[in-house]
């Protein structure tokens, strides 16, 4: 199962940009913003950040470690830690594998709507029925999901230095600029509901006027789910990214780096688009568009900003489509990182065959919006919405095995393994562990009890 030829980041500035390039995705740019719409802006981003700096930092900073004591990918790596628990792992391949698919999918829905605002054709993007025709169609999100899929592809193929270390050195600085630029001009607009400022101050102010303690708990809930997406944990992707991490390399610098760069990108996309949304829509078109903000909502914002609403449209899709690469590329890595090291295939070959295996499953997803469609209602469904296939891969990877990966990754190094194995691994070079009480405490109670409330509310138990 060794691999005496594992690649390695070049240092800790490709290890973070990778990684925060694995973490900035759809997670981030189009997740964080509608829930945060839909919770009320403020009270949602005051418990993300607490969840971040706690809940998140402690999920986090395990899975890196798990990988570089390893020096295996998430199929075998908690097998080594202790054999009880190698299933784990097979769970935590499991879930980017499903993911995979679909996520693709929804790239190739970002590169449709980046190619029209590049072209200046936004006004058609903006009709009413547009993002819905286009989905629903046989031919085109297939042809759209392959381009996709294939450039996710070819970086996985290149390798971790000249693929995932090289595109995310020059994707996620250009990725960085362009989200200060939007953020920064959406607080300049002014519409019939008020100005962006407005829009800004509802999203960071915090306020429990109105709501019930089972809004609150919902809040709770939605910001906890988030940071699976923000962060990328839970499906293995931070195992492996570990695992090509020097072991002279700072791992709590690290982490410290990543976990900055997350929250202030995701704070970044939730001011670039609730001010910007609020303005031309109000505080019931920010909290009513749902997970068809960016589809929906957006390009009729851009469009009525006229000629500039197309230049800042065509920025901000080329922004979530560089977003969403670096993401699926850390995707597919988790899974062609197991490959290699349990069955020792070739980088090349695990990259082809799991790239045709989600190209076929992609091709299923798109078709349930046309050929295959049909509707079930799903446990954790608040409002009775029905789902399609992507929805119940969406479930089945994020609500119901993530949890589980990391309840069990909680159980392993909390109560088996015991944390020091975790505090030796990060500290082996002298570093200083400031939040090593808090780590703790988190890993032993605090997060397996969270894990346990979201996996109920995921069966639908507690709504």
């Amino acid at each position: 199962m060794g691999n005496k030829k594992r690649n390695t980041f070049s240092g800790t500035l490709g290890f973070i940009l990778a990684a925060a390039g694995s973490a900035v995705g759809l997670g981030n740019i189009w997740r964080f913003p509608y829930l945060a719409a839909k919770d009320g802006g403020g009270l949602f981003l005051a418990v993300y950040l607490v969840l971040a700096l706690t809940f998140g930092f402690t999920l986090l900073i395990t899975e890196i470690a798990i990988g570089r004591k390893t020096k295996q990918g998430p199929l075998t790596a908690y097998g080594l830690i202790n054999k009880k628990f190698t299933w784990i792992g097979y769970l935590a391949t499991i879930v980017p594998f499903l993911i995979m698919p679909y996520y693709c999918v929804i790239g190739g829905w970002v590169l449709k709507y980046a190619i029209v605002f590049l072209s200046g054709s936004a006004e058609a993007a903006a009709q009413d029925g547009y993002f819905t025709g286009f989905i629903t169609g046989n031919v085109e999100p297939i042809i759209y999901n392959v381009i996709f899929l294939v450039a996710t592809a070819a970086i996985i193929y290149k390798g971790v230095n000249k693929g995932i270390e090289l595109v995310s050195k020059f994707l996620m600085p250009i990725l960085f600029l362009m989200i200060i630029i939007i953020a920064v001009f959406s607080l300049t607009l002014k519409g019939t509901h008020g100005t962006g400022l407005d829009g800004f101050l509802i999203y960071t102010v915090p306020s429990v006027e109105g709501k019930t303690f089972k809004d609150i708990f919902v809040t709770v809930m939605d910001a906890m789910g988030q940071l699976f997406y923000s962060i990328s944990v839970a499906m293995g992707i931070m195992v492996a990214f570990g695992s090509y991490y020097k072991s002279e390399a700072n791992i709590i610098k690290a982490v410290n780096h990543i976990e900055l760069f997350d929250t202030v990108v995701a704070f970044l996309a939730g001011m670039m688009i609730i001010p910007t949304v609020y303005v031309y829509m109000g505080r019931d078109g920010m909290q009513n568009s749902g997970p068809g903000l960016m589809f929906d909502a957006l390009p009729k914002v851009f469009v009525q900003m006229g000629s500039v609403g197309t230049v800042i449209g065509a920025v901000f899709f080329l922004m979530v489509l560089f977003a969403a690469l670096t993401s699926s590329a850390s995707i597919l890595e988790a899974i062609v990182s197991g490959m290699i090291d349990r069955f020792g295939m070739s980088r090349k070959k695990a990259t082809i065959s799991e790239s045709i295996t989600a190209l076929i499953i992609g091709i299923i997803v798109c078709l349930g919006y046309n050929l295959l469609y049909f509707e079930v209602t799903l446990p954790n469904s608040t409002n009775g919405s029905k789902a399609q296939i992507l929805d119940i891969l969406d479930y089945v990877s994020n609500s119901l095995l993530m949890p589980i990966v990391a309840f069990g990754t909680c159980i392993l190094i909390g109560w088996v393994a015991k944390p020091k194995i975790v505090t030796d691994e990060v500290t082996r070079n002298g570093e200083k562990f400031f939040r090593e009480k808090l780590y703790f405490v988190m890993i032993k109670f605090v997060a397996p009890l969270m894990l346990g409330v979201l996996f109920l509310g995921s069966l639908g138990v507690i709504k």
